[in-house]
């Protein structure tokens, strides 16, 4: 009996509405910036133990909206990212450049991917982007060293990647009304 009275309310809601032109524009921006300010955060660590998480909701933006940003975008979100840091001006901006790129021709050379293959490339990039940005500061760190910080981020990266679609529903939520 309350099934029928529910039915029209939750259907009136969704005539004659579309997403909010200002989300669909800047969550994707906004959710990258956000998280390469994670690492800001006060916190004491002995060794590097956060992931890069700007890093990897780029790449799950990148993986789950294929275009949705532009190739040029890891330029200025890079920026960001290199401001809320610490690394060398410069690292960032050239290896999420980078990224955009690789990712863009392994999209254009395997459009129909698998959730495993994903996983895949994406640790390719984020242990890439690690140890580029070893290579770039001059760390004199030894791989043991980083090696819990990558297997965290190589198995916290599906996570990422769960959260970034959940950010892409909000997004394209049909909250603007249609004239």
């Amino acid at each position: 009996m309350i099934q029928p009275r529910l039915g029209p309310r939750i259907a009136s809601r969704r005539i004659n509405r579309a997403p909010s032109p200002l989300l669909v524009r800047t969550v994707p921006w906004v959710t990258v910036v956000l998280a390469s300010m994670v690492p800001a955060w006060p916190y004491i660590a002995t060794a590097p133990l956060l992931p890069p998480l700007g890093f990897l909701v780029l790449i799950g933006w990148q993986q789950i909206r294929p275009g949705l940003l532009p190739i040029w975008a890891g330029l200025p979100l890079g920026l960001a990212d290199d401001i809320f840091s610490g690394q060398p001006f410069g690292s960032a901006i050239l290896l999420w450049s980078l990224a955009m790129i690789a990712l863009d021709m392994i999209d254009a050379r395997l459009p129909w991917r698998t959730f495993l293959l994903d996983w895949v490339v994406g640790a390719a990039l984020i242990v890439a982007y690690v140890l580029g940005c070893m290579l770039i500061a001059g760390a004199n760190v030894p791989l043991v060293a980083m090696a819990p910080l990558l297997v965290l981020a190589v198995f916290v990266y599906p996570l990422v990647g769960r959260a970034v679609a959940l950010f892409d529903r909000f997004r394209l939520l049909p909250l603007a009304k249609v004239r």
